[in-house]
């Protein structure tokens, strides 16, 4: 039985094109929903200040602009979206905001759009790097309750 709706994980990088190319290949679906999760440039700021333990100057968005780490999302989306479709995907695209983890915001929005599984692409990382610096996918994979395909890298 084929699913009514994949939701694809997609960040521009070389695994989630891979995640793409598989999904095109071994699923059937009549929908597939291309995400590209991102976090406005404020809360980016704000985050790594705190981090760094260094005081940035002031930074106020306009509120005229659209938010450059949107229009960034809205071109690595619209990739996806033609990447999907070239994999005989019936493809819808979105860009999602993230208020906490990249993984929350995939997980909330297959959640939200109750899609049958998610597809997403991971670095692959073994060992001590591994341990250190768990992947989106893997969170994915623990917080989701659904289905979940994890599309290895390359060799």
């Amino acid at each position: 039985m084929p699913a009514d709706l994949i939701l694809i994980a997609y960040d521009g990088s070389d695994n989630a094109k891979r995640a793409i190319e598989y999904a095109g290949r071994f699923l059937m679906t009549k929908r597939a929903l291309v995400v590209t999760a991102w976090e406005p440039m404020v809360r980016q700021a704000a985050r790594l200040s705190g981090l760094s333990g260094v005081m940035q100057p002031e930074w106020v968005p306009d509120d005229e602009a659209e938010d450059v780490a949107l229009t960034d999302a809205k071109i690595i989306n619209s990739e996806g979206v033609r990447l999907a479709g070239e994999a005989g995907l019936s493809v819808e695209g979105h860009c999602t905001e993230c208020t906490t983890a990249i993984w929350s915001a995939i997980v909330e929005k297959a959640d939200d759009l109750d899609v049958d599984i998610i597809v997403t692409g991971t670095r692959g990382t073994t060992g001590l790097r591994s341990l250190l610096q768990s992947s989106v996918a893997d969170h994915v994979l623990r917080h989701s309750h659904r289905p979940v395909l994890i599309v290895p890298p390359g060799k």
